[in-house]
């Protein structure tokens, strides 16, 4: 749990302080970003392999080596001196992160009967919310009192007690030789790292009146298609088939996307917009999103508790959505002018709604697989929400780069200086003398304005991908397993 509480809070603790890191490291608004995305990419790539890496080497050894990369990757970033260096980076701790979370999740099972595997993960789930919720905290602090640099530092102390804890105690399971499927992991990681390339890129290249867009495009289309068929008809397929023909695995990966969406692209633009146009410091801003983790831990157990006592864990996961859904229509209603309140509120919900969803969910994948597939079953899970945060921070930060645009020429063509014309001579003075400094300074108004609308642009479309995922909810079938192990549900 340590690991991936380590791991998950690299995910969000660097969001608050990208603003300093865009100045330190000379990026821009738009590219900034990759400091986000080039980590979770990272670790899309490599989560697949996780549990053929997991079978040759063995487990333990895997989550160690696993650490120590990521301790020394997490020192490399802190010690980045430009943007190419930090998602270089990145990429290395991504690469490592990628094994953490399949691994933790699969030990928490392995170490417990079949009737305490859904406190268990409710108790996994429980610990790796700690992570969203002192993420946005601590990195502002450190980021407040010493330097942005420190949101990678403060890895190297957890990181090294972590290791120590682990080679005391971990278990391990038994090696198990079998091939590698180096062309279907190959075609897959041509394809998703073409998209985010893609998707990256799209906004400042203009999209496909850029060859470079076409070729990555096609590359991404022609790779996954190729994965696909290859899954389908390949003889040794990088996982098992049997894993596609479980339908509550399927379906969960559907709504993982979904989750990943709604969470890290959430996180990756309340920060910015918080700092910049509402002109929160750093540490504020940390406490203004720490209400969504804080909502994602207390529904995670009264989630737990109620599918203990029979509730339905289908009905628990679309109250989530829908509570997620509510909270992202709340933010298209913001304005420039509201309060801190608003920001708590929204994100209370957002994190009641996702603490509803994430360990049903995942109880519903898991209790219907074999022990030997739940490795690969997690790092299928964890791919999904890695894919799902890495489109979805691409897509609104795109989003909001054109709206931001379009909204600032449709503003700016009412600005004109014949209508300061009718102005009073003493308020023109006030307000800087020449129409010329008066046009800048609504210029600058405009461009704020501008901004807010692509912003609640944002929203509105996440709030539109989260209500469509609801009615996956009739595919999910509820698992006689989840009864039979549950001594109270049985009796009932």
């Amino acid at each position: 749990m340590l690991a991936t509480i380590m791991q998950i809070l690299d995910t969000t603790i660097a969001n608050v302080a990208l603003p300093h890191m865009q100045t330190a490291l000379g990026a821009t608004a738009d590219t900034i970003t990759w400091v986000l995305t080039s980590y979770i990419v990272a670790s899309a790539i490599a989560i697949p392999i996780t549990g053929w890496v997991s079978d040759r080497i063995g487990s333990r050894n895997l989550f160690l080596i696993s650490i120590v990369g990521f301790i020394i990757a997490s020192a490399l970033c802190g010690a980045a001196q430009n943007l190419e260096e930090m998602v270089l980076f990145r990429v290395l701790q991504g690469i490592a992160a990628a094994f953490m979370n399949p691994l933790s999740q699969t030990v928490m099972l392995d170490i417990n009967r079949p009737q305490d595997q859904q406190k268990a993960m409710a108790v996994w789930g429980m610990g790796i919310m700690i992570g969203p919720i002192l993420g946005p905290v601590l990195g502002g602090w450190l980021t407040e009192n010493f330097n942005w640099r420190w949101v990678f530092y403060v890895n190297l102390p957890l990181g090294v007690i972590c290791l120590a804890i682990l080679w005391w105690l971990l278990p391990s399971r038994p090696i198990r030789k079998r091939g590698f499927d180096l062309f279907g992991f190959s075609l897959l990681a041509i394809g998703i790292g073409a998209l985010q390339l893609m998707l990256d890129r799209g906004q400042g290249e203009d999209w496909f009146s850029s060859p470079e867009i076409w070729v990555e495009t096609l590359a991404a289309m022609i790779a996954l298609w190729m994965f696909a068929v290859h899954m389908a008809l390949g003889r040794n397929p990088m996982f098992e088939r049997s894993l596609w023909k479980n339908r509550n695995l399927v379906t969960a990966l559907a709504f993982m996307q979904v989750v990943g969406v709604v969470m890290m692209a959430t996180m990756a633009l309340l920060p910015p917009m918080l700092q910049t146009l509402y002109g929160y410091p750093v540490i504020d801003t940390g406490l203004l999103l720490m209400p969504r983790g804080v909502g994602v831990l207390v529904t995670m157990g009264i989630s737990a508790r109620l599918v203990a006592r029979g509730v339905d864990p289908r009905l628990l996961v679309g109250t989530g959505f829908a509570l997620a859904a509510w909270s992202l229509w709340d933010m298209t209603q913001w304005t420039l002018t509201m309060g801190s309140m608003p920001f708590i509120v929204s994100g209370l919900v957002q994190g009641l709604g996702m603490g509803l969803i994430f360990m049903p969910l995942n109880g519903m994948a898991f209790a219907t697989l074999p022990p030997q597939q739940r490795t690969e079953a997690a790092s299928l899970l964890n791919l999904s929400r890695n894919i799902g945060a890495s489109i979805g921070i691409s897509l609104v930060t795109t989003i909001l780069a054109r709206s931001t645009q379009v909204s600032h020429s449709d503003l700016a063509q009412h600005i004109t200086a014949e209508r300061f014309q009718t102005l009073d001579p003493g308020l023109l003075a006030n307000l800087g003398g020449s129409t010329d400094s008066i046009l800048a300074m609504a210029n600058a108004e405009v461009t704020r304005q501008a901004a807010m609308i692509a912003y609640l642009n944002d929203f509105h479309a996440m709030m539109i991908v989260t209500m469509l995922a609801i009615p996956l909810v009739v595919f999910l079938k509820r698992p006689r397993a989840q009864i039979a192990n549950d001594p109270a549900a049985a009796g009932h």
